[in-house]
């Protein structure tokens, strides 16, 4: 499915504002736009997108209402990229060098944190208020004890519970905090609000899950990133975590996984021993519960196009390939 499809009729005529909002947002400095470049001309743009529908959830929002707070969300994903890449000492995203290979990781901090001021800067410009202020401090910072908790567990198998906890720091609390952050713009009342943010986390514990079976099974030509990177920077996911409960050689994956140094030839021999288990099949269950739980969650009183849209967007997180 192409993802932009789900925006038809909603915001896609928004769409093409974003583009030229995030360019402008760090055009002032010619370095930090540089720096940024590979990540701002990439991505799916599926945290603003999410608000933007949200915000037009019953009726159009002015652009110049949703735009800045839009265009606050995507840098604050692109600053954690910058820093998760430096934390992973990753090499490429999206087929191309990080900040971090380029410039070295202190550049890469700097303009990591650049992101994160400038997306604030936004925010206090255009009046949003306190209480958008407040949920998205809240999201920076549980962006940042998820960051922690990971790494401070690096090599070490975490129980379901655990892992749970971290992709919802790390990603679900993001997805559902733009779809809260859309629908409060929109002025929607307290019901839609909270069920638009449970369609949001729904949607953010699915697209975490594919996205750590697609480390090990995604096509690296389209995801720009090679075989089990999570698992060489000691990352241990759901598919490794199922596959360890149920394979008869669980003992030999525990101590590729656990060693403290992945070497490529561990990492084909893991990606084979997960496949032999049940682990992608129960992966994609647990994803498609997830989703869901996040469409039973949609508002009947949204618009016929903004309800389609965040179905198609359901539909494209459970099947995408990056």
């Amino acid at each position: 499915m192409n993802f932009v499809a789900a925006l038809n009729d909603v915001a896609a005529k928004n769409l093409h504002v974003l583009e030229e909002q995030i360019k402008l947002s760090i055009a002032d400095d010619p370095f930090i736009y540089e720096a940024c470049a590979p990540l701002i001309k990439g991505g799916k743009r599926l945290r603003p997108m999410l608000f933007l529908l949200c915000a037009n959830a019953k009726s159009p929002c002015p652009p110049e209402k949703t735009m800045p707070l839009a265009t606050a969300l995507e840098l604050i994903h692109t600053a954690s990229l910058v820093h998760d890449d430096i934390i992973d000492t990753s090499k490429k995203r999206r087929g191309v060098e990080t900040a971090n290979a380029k410039y070295g990781a202190q550049i890469a901090v700097l303009v990591g944190d650049y992101l994160f001021a400038k997306a604030f800067q936004l925010v206090a410009d255009n009046n949003y208020g306190a209480q958008v202020q407040l949920i998205l401090s809240k999201l920076v910072k549980n962006l940042c004890v998820g960051e922690i908790m990971q790494d401070r567990s690096l090599f070490e198998v975490p129980t379901l519970a655990e892992y749970y906890t971290r992709i919802n720091l790390k990603t679900a609390v993001f997805l559902s905090s733009c779809c809260r952050l859309g629908a409060i713009v929109a002025e929607l009342d307290t019901r839609e609000v909270e069920n638009l943010t449970a369609y949001g986390s729904g949607l953010g514990l699915a697209f975490q899950i594919i996205d750590d079976l697609l480390d090990f099974f995604g096509d690296e030509k389209i995801t720009g990133k090679p075989h089990g990177g999570d698992l060489k920077s000691g990352v241990i996911t759901l598919p490794v975590i199922r596959a360890l409960d149920v394979s008869d050689e669980a003992d030999t994956l525990r101590e590729l996984v656990t060693r403290g140094e992945v070497t490529r030839a561990d990492i084909d021999a893991a990606i084979k021993i997960i496949q032999a288990a049940d682990a992608v099949d129960y992966c994609r269950t647990r994803a498609e519960a997830h989703i869901e739980s996040a469409r039973v969650n949609l508002p009947l009183t949204l618009t016929t196009s903004v309800s389609l849209a965040l179905e198609q967007i359901a539909d494209f997180v459970v099947d995408r390939t990056r």
